[in-house]
């Protein structure tokens, strides 16, 4: 498998122009929040988002100052939606590290991802970039729509698959659609392409968010979240949900009653994951993925060849075989 290292050559030059972007647009005059903005951005992790709108815009036309504008735009979007959730969860840490809600309590980290947001969107407006601002406005609507209904399903615990693809579409998908939109958007690309790398992304990212529901079930795992941590918040992800479907009604009740009283049993949460494993649950996830994988690739062969096509292909398949 291409590594990301690979992936990201095409747009070296360009992502290291982001990160200095991204950089300066954080700069206050108010110290405590200069503070903690450095520590929510020292890490600058994968840099997926970014990735993805560069090597979108040149997909679909040329790289330029308005990708970098879209780049920054989403990152601060994703930033500031990791820093709510956070608060939201009530997260003393994330992959490892203390979350701002933990360090600096609750009211700090809201008025930070406020700031984010509120800066994702002033970037827009600078530039003038208005068909920016309304892709990465109808992401921020539809990560908050899925948002809230991942919780109202599970204080029920009624989820069905149909409405678990609606919510990973609306929380996770919308956010890697924006990328893709708004990288070609950012190219000149017309509104026929632009909706097509929406599609695009809105595939790739429920195949990602599937790929990242499957690292739950592990009882070691690399990615730094703590294993059973969905079935802790009651989050019935795609294997579980395939389980319930084939249950009889006393199995189902059964099974729900160890999600409800008995999450933090390590006993009987493995005994439910090794069932979940025997009726086929995570093979059948895995094959959802995959074929989501496919449709990004099937849209992809529209467009003619090339490095950004490439690094977009290896990029699809780091996805869905990427370990953490």
């Amino acid at each position: 498998m291409t590594n990301l290292n690979q992936i990201k050559q095409p747009v070296k030059k360009e992502l290291e122009q982001f990160d200095r972007e991204f950089k300066s647009v954080l700069k206050t005059p108010v110290p405590l929040m200069n503070l903690i903005l450095r520590y929510v951005t020292r890490r600058k992790g994968k840099r997926i988002r970014p990735l993805i709108t560069f090597l979108t815009a040149g997909l679909t036309g040329n790289i330029n100052e308005a990708t970098v504008t879209a780049a920054v735009m989403i990152e601060l979007l994703h930033t500031a939606t990791l820093v709510h959730d956070d608060v939201v969860d009530e997260a003393e840490k994330r992959r490892g590290i203390f979350t701002v809600n933990a360090l600096w309590k609750n009211k700090a980290a809201v008025l930070i991802g406020d700031f984010l947001l509120s800066r994702g969107l002033l970037v827009s407006l600078e530039k003038e970039r208005f068909d920016l601002l309304k892709i990465v406005a109808q992401a921020t609507r539809e990560m908050s729509e899925g948002e809230l209904l991942q919780m109202e399903k599970a204080r029920k615990l009624d989820i069905t698959e149909e409405v678990y693809f609606e919510i990973i579409r609306k929380k996770t998908a919308s956010l890697i659609a924006s990328c893709c939109a708004a990288g070609a958007a950012s190219a000149g690309a017309d509104r026929q392409t632009i909706d097509k790398m929406w599609t695009f992304g809105e595939y790739a990212g429920i195949a990602f968010q599937i790929k990242d529901d499957l690292f739950d079930y592990q009882l070691i795992n690399k990615t730094g979240k703590p294993s059973a941590e969905d079935i802790k918040e009651r989050k019935l992800t795609l294997p579980l949900i395939y389980l319930l479907n084939r249950s009889s009604w006393t199995e189902k009740q059964k099974y729900l009653y160890t999600i409800r009283f008995n999450s933090g049993n390590k006993q009987k949460i493995k005994k439910l994951f090794q069932t979940i494993e025997a009726s086929g649950g995570l093979q059948y996830a895995e094959e959802q993925m995959k074929a989501y994988h496919s449709k990004a690739l099937e849209i992809l062969e529209d467009f003619p060849g090339g490095q950004y096509k490439k690094a977009l292909k290896d990029l699809l398949d780091y996805i869905i075989r990427r370990e953490k």
